[in-house]
């Protein structure tokens, strides 16, 4: 389990990280969510142990956080840190022996992993022979070959095709039943949909809203209804408390305020024909992001 208590982190007059608290409990993905700027990496780099002249508190199984319990985390970063000259296999028993594994069992979790990934053959390959798509693989191996017991995957999917993402998720999913600790960090808010138990977004290093995801998408006031059929649509535009109406695949999507303007919506489509559908869901996480990261920044 991760703990951050409390948190700061100052760059002369630059608050990087203010005030910021959550946990990560065994099994969990956790979404740390934000701008470019907004405080991700700093906080990455004190929970690795890279960052100590911090005030508040860092914890891993209820151990601060130093260098010396640094064997325990994996992180997958956004940008690419592999040694180009080396082959697969030399990178990864470089990484393994830094957490303190043997050079045989390192080969023998690299070769499982060669084999679930599909790249057997890129065993004794120069990493940079490798195509991005690959190097990312390998990458990814190199942030779990050790079995950490918190994981750190900044944009993990990049470079990746549609059936290596879903072999990525696969892997990511099992990690997660096993009862690794994982922070998850992304752009695409699908993404956290599918994967993520609680959430923070950070503006400005400051959290303006945190919780589980599911709780936060029932509370969200905003919501979506999707009509289907003949209706007059001009007047659903001009009702009070509707705040867009678009057009997707044949279906119109309103977007209201609250729950309470419901009602006034389904008065004029139940006069229209032809209605097949009419539903209302929970605004996306990426609405969420984009009207709570558009109200507090400046």
């Amino acid at each position: 389990m991760l703990r951050v208590c409390n948190v700061t982190k100052k760059y002369g007059d630059l608050v990087a990280v203010n005030n910021l608290s959550f946990e990560v409990e065994k099994g969990e993905i956790f979404g740390l969510l934000g701008l470019n700027g907004a405080g991700k990496t700093t906080t990455f780099r004190m929970i690795l142990g890279l960052i100590d002249d911090y005030t508040g508190n860092i914890y891993l199984d209820n151990k601060k956080i130093d260098y010396s319990i640094t064997d325990k985390i994996g992180f997958l970063t956004e940008e690419r840190s592999l040694l180009l000259k080396l082959t697969v296999l030399e990178q990864i028993k470089f990484y393994g022996v830094l957490k303190g594994m043997d050079e045989n069992t390192i080969e023998k979790k690299l070769d499982y992993y060669l084999d679930l990934f599909n790249i057997k053959e890129y065993k004794n390959k120069k990493i940079k022979e490798l195509s991005k798509g690959n190097q990312q693989k390998i990458q990814f191996i190199s942030a779990i070959i050790h079995e950490p017991k918190l994981l750190i995957l900044d944009e993990p999917f990049s470079g990746l095709d549609p059936i290596n993402v879903e072999l990525f998720k696969s892997v990511i999913i099992s990690l997660k039943e096993k009862g690794t600790s994982i922070i998850f960090s992304t752009h695409r808010m699908e993404h956290v949909e599918l994967f993520c138990d609680k959430i923070v977004i950070l503006v400005k290093g400051n959290n303006v809203l945190s919780g589980r995801l599911k709780d936060i998408k029932e509370n969200y006031k905003k919501k979506n209804i999707f009509i289907k059929g003949e209706v007059d649509i001009d007047k659903i535009k001009s009702l009070e408390g509707v705040i867009n109406v678009i057009m997707e695949n044949d279906k119109y999507i309103v977007k209201i305020k609250d729950n309470s303007y419901i009602d006034s919506v389904f008065k004029i489509v139940s006069k229209g024909k032809n209605i097949q559908e009419f539903f209302v869901e929970d605004a996306s996480l990426n609405e969420i992001f984009v009207n709570v990261v558009g109200e507090n920044y400046e």
